[in-house]
Parts: C-alpha cells; sequence; structure tokens
C-alpha cells in the first residue's frame, strides 16, 4: 500500500465528516496525489463545448467550498465540479449527518447544503482564474429561501464567468421540497427563469455551459418531463443521477436505517438502469454524465454503454482516497483496448445501438 492508501486507511478509522475535513485540509497544503499530466486521447471527450482531458470527473459534495479543485485536478480527474453552493452560507442540518457503510462501501449523507456561501466560494473561483482544468459549480438554494428560483439565479449570477459550467442541483433529498423542483410545472419555471438569466449574463461575458442534475428514484412520466423541458429551456447535459432514498433489501452496516441520501456501490445498478432510461427518452438530443456508485473502471464503462459521455464519481473515494481515478483511468483504457474501441465516444454509440 501506497503512502496515500495507508493515509485514507487512517482517516477511514475516523468519524466520516471529521476524515473529510482533514482530507480537504491535507489537500489544501498539497498532500494528494500527483497522476501524470500526459492526456489520454482515448479518453478524452467533449461536451457542450468543454474540452476534458479524460472522461472522469468529480462529483459535487466533496469539496463543497472551491477549495481544492486544482488538487483533484492534480490527481488524475478530468474535470471537477465543486459545491452544492448556495447565496447565504448555511450550518446545514444537525451532526451526525455522515454516514459509512462499510461493509456495503456505501454512504448515507444528510448533510443539507452546508458550505460557506457564494461569495467565499467566488473568491475562490476568481483566484484559480487562468489556470488550466475544467471547473464547475453546482448551485442550490437556501433551506429558508422564500423564493428558491431566486437563489439559483443569484448564484448563477455571483458566479458567470468564474466557472466553466453550472450544474443546477435540484435532485438532494436533504432540502425538504427541493426535489418537488423536478415537476413539470416548477421545472419549467426554474429552467425558464435560468434561461432568461443566461441571455441576460450572456451580453456581458461568454456563456457557459448549464447542467441540470437528477434523481434516480423517478418513473418514465418524470424522466420524458424533465428531458422536454431540458430541451425546451436551453440545458446542455443532465447529470443521472444524485443519492437515492431507497434503501436495497441487502444494506448489511448497522447505519443502514440512517435518514438521508444513499451513495456508493449499492447506487451503481439502480442509477444506471435509470441513466438508460434517460438515454432512450433523450435520443441523442442531450449528453449525459453517469454519476452512482462508479468504483472501476468496468462500472465507468457500463456507464458509458448505458449512455454516457462521461461520468463522475465521490463515494468510492471514502473507501480508496483519491488516487482511485488513476487506477479507474487505466482500467477503463485497458477495457476499451480489449472490445477494441478506439475512443469511449465509439463505446458510448455501441452501447446504444445494442
Amino acid at each position: 500500500m501506497n503512502l496515500h492508501g495507508l493515509a485514507s486507511a487512517a482517516l477511514r478509522r475516523l468519524d466520516p465528516e471529521r476524515a473529510h475535513g482533514l482530507a480537504i485540509e491535507a489537500l489544501k497544503v498539497g498532500l494528494g496525489p500527483h497522476a501524470p499530466a500526459d492526456p489520454d486521447p482515448m479518453l478524452a471527450v467533449e461536451i457542450a463545448g468543454l474540452k476534458l482531458p479524460n472522461c472522469i470527473g468529480l462529483a459535487a459534495g466533496f469539496d463543497k467550498d472551491a477549495e481544492v479543485p486544482d488538487a483533484m485536478l492534480r490527481a488524475g480527474f478530468g474535470f471537477v465540479e465543486c459545491g452544492t453552493v448556495t447565496p447565504k452560507p448555511q450550518a446545514g442540518n444537525p451532526r451526525p449527518r455522515l454516514f459509512r457503510l462499510s461493509e456495503d462501501r456505501a454512504v448515507i449523507n444528510r448533510m443539507g447544503f452546508n458550505n460557506r456561501g457564494v461569495e467565499a466560494f467566488a473568491r475562490r473561483l476568481a483566484h484559480r482564474r487562468g489556470r488550466p482544468g475544467v471547473v464547475g459549480a453546482n448551485i442550490g438554494a437556501n433551506k429558508d429561501a422564500e423564493d428558491r428560483i431566486a437563489d439559483y439565479v443569484a448564484g448563477l449570477k455571483r458566479l458567470w464567468g468564474l466557472a466553466d459550467y453550472f450544474t443546477v442541483n435540484i435532485s438532494s433529498p436533504n432540502t425538504p421540497g427541493l426535489r418537488a423542483l423536478q415537476s413539470r410545472a416548477a421545472l419549467d419555471e426554474l429552467l425558464g427563469r435560468l434561461a432568461e438569466t443566461r441571455r441576460e449574463m450572456a451580453a456581458r461575458a461568454p456563456s457557459q455551459p448549464m447542467f441540470l442534475k437528477v434523481a434516480p428514484d423517478l418513473q418514465s412520466p418524470e424522466i420524458e418531463d424533465i428531458v422536454g423541458s431540458a430541451l425546451a429551456h436551453g440545458v446542455d447535459a443532465l447529470i443521472v443521477s444524485n443519492t437515492t432514498v431507497a434503501r436495497p433489501h441487502d444494506l448489511g452496516a448497522p447505519e443502514r436505517g440512517e435518514t438521508g441520501g444513499l451513495s456508493g456501490a449499492p447506487l451503481f445498478e439502480p442509477s444506471t438502469l435509470v441513466l438508460a432510461d434517460f438515454a432512450t427518452c433523450c435520443a441523442g438530443r442531450l449528453p449525459l454524465i453517469g454519476a452512482g456508485g462508479v468504483g472501476s473502471g468496468a462500472q465507468a464503462l457500463a456507464k458509458i454503454r448505458a449512455g454516457a459521455s462521461a461520468v463522475q464519481l465521490y463515494s468510492a473515494m471514502v473507501f480508496d482516497g483519491p488516487g482511485l481515478v488513476v487506477r479507474i483511468k487505466r482500467e477503463l483504457r485497458a477495457l476499451l483496448e480489449a472490445e477494441g474501441f478506439a475512443s469511449v465516444g465509439e463505446a458510448r454509440r455501441a452501447g446504444l445501438r445494442s
């Protein structure tokens, strides 16, 4: 086991939230892994005009306050998504609110969008302006907001020109009522106001892509409504999916009864199934980013074959550390070669035809 593996093992002996905080502090002082910077054309992709050196991204939730995006890019991620950030700072839900289900390789969280607010987030992104690497901002609404849509608009305006893309998070189960924004009428209002804001802001600075992150707990009519609304209002890609409120019957860890969103290995199968449903509904009209339970090259490839142009991960790092991304890229490349694919895009197209 290398140094980073030993450090990850030590952190797993601590309270999960404390371990996460220590990991962020270590990354801030340069103690994270440094992957080779050589681009790999086989793994490179382009989504909504963003040229990604590889298709493995860091999901939102790990770096809520945009403290270590460059450290995670150095670790080997092809793109990094920071947040979720809200207009005002908020403490989030009471502790304990993060639970490590070790025997299931899963995590339950009910963090509640804890973050230091958009002003601090914006200052950090402004400080890294001009550096290489694609860094996105995942925006959300404060728990006590009277007008939640106005919070998304405020986040978009404040971070315009600072992030390479935006993700609209309407799918966290830990802010009461937030997932109601996935209904067609509410989503049309939200995306319509954001589209208007994008047009207004594009007159001042070049436009950045906007993604929408959805829940895995959706049925076919809801998927059709989301895709229809996204297409109508100029959304550039969908991220499928966030954590689930479902609890598989075979979870073994004693923490399995905690409330919150479940992520990690048990989410892989259901999130991949709903990803395939979105791919069918989109019929090539919207790029998809697959998230949920990715912890190996084989799982990344399964998401790609289900219709994803790229994938994101987070929870697997709780068990394997940030050096995991290098292994996943190596495994994915070997699988692509073994199956005769020259690129991620070719594997995705073959999967959609099968």
